[in-house]
């Protein structure tokens, strides 16, 4: 079994151990249920219990300026519960569904809390960077796994997280690239970005400037908004005063805002471009305000029949964004338990990395468990597409979508690049 301080690369970033503590962890008991396996283990600790309930939390946005992302997340994270039942997995399933609200309120510190009272070992979430930061030090400190589907921010790669922190979806370092290399490619010699600023929101506009720069562009303005901001005519009008050829609006929900104040301004749809955070079909614009526009979204997008199974779930989903990435969440979690043999969170996070790489591929839940079960070491790929963990928990190859939208303010998928994050 692939050890907490794994031979295959640098140690995961863990919080400062005395030198007593370096070659052998001794770990409290996590609050996740059951009896934490010790690093290296292949299962409960020598004379514990094997945990055999598997408890998922979801802190994933039902209200706030991300709510738009919550329904297709928790889709995805049902689904793929309902498939591991299916597939007649070994432990008990359980889903406990909480909200993540925004960066202006406290429901996520206290949804976090209601998890670990209810003895989660695994909790799928935030879906904002900025959100998961208010709380991923409760998990770490309670030894619960958090396996975000949609955190970018690279500010998560090297946090001191014990190895309890990780994410399906890739650092905006990739995403930056994308729709930087987009902007110039589509012919803007200069750039402007209107940017939230929090851990996402500056990461994101950070790794899309230089690749701007590194294609030959020009920066020539990047205007700054706070959470909670309303009005956005100085912002804009600072923006747009310095001539851009194309916009990049790094924002949440804010967008509704923004939209019409660069229209006001005489800014055309073919300069604007929009970010995972922003790209929705939910804009009640006038007919033809974004006809145009494009945006980049991380992870390979849901093909039909996985838009069908989702629809399955929920019938009411107009948006697929981070379904795909919530369900192999789940997926990973549920086969690193597997591979571990106990349910429990300690047990997870040692195995995590193990299940998304080099072993044999699989894809469907019930072949890659009959694997584990024959001795198998697996290497799962998801509807999101490769998923290898590196040593910090992130993704090291993912898919970045480029999608356009058209006359009737609804966007469709372009094409995909891929990339490495190891380039």
């Amino acid at each position: 079994m692939q050890s907490f301080l794994r031979t295959t690369g640098k140690p995961r970033r863990v919080a400062a151990l005395g030198a007593a503590t370096a070659g052998v962890l001794l770990l409290a008991a996590c609050a996740g249920g059951g009896s934490p396996a010790p690093s290296g283990s292949t299962g409960p600790s020598e004379g514990g219990e094997t945990d055999t309930s598997l408890v998922i939390g979801s802190i994933l946005p039902q209200t706030g300026n991300l709510a738009f992302l919550g329904p297709p997340e928790f889709a995805g994270v049902n689904l793929a519960v309902a498939d591991l039942e299916a597939a007649g997995y070994e432990y008990d399933v359980t889903h406990e569904e909480r909200d993540s609200g925004d960066t202006t309120t406290d429901i996520a510190t206290q949804s976090a809390g209601e998890l670990i009272s209810a003895g989660a070992d695994v909790v799928i979430g935030a879906a904002s960077s900025g959100v998961s930061f208010t709380f991923i030090d409760q998990l770490v400190d309670a030894q619960v796994v958090q396996i975000s589907p949609a955190n970018t921010s690279p500010d998560f790669s090297d946090y001191e997280d014990d190895g309890f922190y990780w994410r399906t979806a890739p650092s905006d370092v990739l995403q930056g690239r994308v729709l930087g290399n987009l902007m110039v490619s589509d012919g803007a010699a200069n750039v402007g970005f209107i940017t939230l600023n929090d851990p996402y929101g500056t990461g994101l506009q950070e790794n899309a400037a230089a690749a701007v720069e590194a294609a030959g562009g020009t920066v020539v303005a990047n205007e700054l908004y706070n959470p909670g901001d309303t009005n956005f005519q100085t912002v804009v009008a600072n923006v747009v005063n310095a001539q851009p050829d194309a916009i990049a609006i790094i924002a949440f929900a804010e967008t509704a805002q923004i939209v019409p104040e660069l229209v006001t301004n005489g800014f055309p749809a073919t300069g604007m471009y929009f970010v995972d955070g922003n790209l929705s079909n939910s804009y009640e614009f006038p007919e033809g305000t974004l006809d145009g526009a494009k945006g980049t979204l991380p992870g390979n997008p849901a093909d039909g029949s996985f838009q069908d199974r989702l629809l399955e779930v929920d019938d009411s989903l107009t948006d697929f964004s981070y379904g795909p990435e919530s369900y192999d969440a789940v997926i990973l979690a549920a086969l690193a338990a597997a591979q571990g043999g106990s349910a429990d969170a300690v047990t997870i996070r040692d195995n995590l990395q193990m299940v998304s790489e080099g072993g044999t591929k699989c894809t469907d839940v019930a072949e890659c468990l009959q694997l584990i079960a024959d001795g198998e070491d697996i290497d799962y790929d998801g509807p999101s597409g490769p998923i290898t963990f590196d040593e910090n928990g992130d993704p090291t190859e993912a898919y970045i979508g480029i999608y356009q939208y058209g006359a009737d303010n609804q966007y469709t998928f372009l094409n995909a690049e891929f990339g490495s994050l190891t380039e």
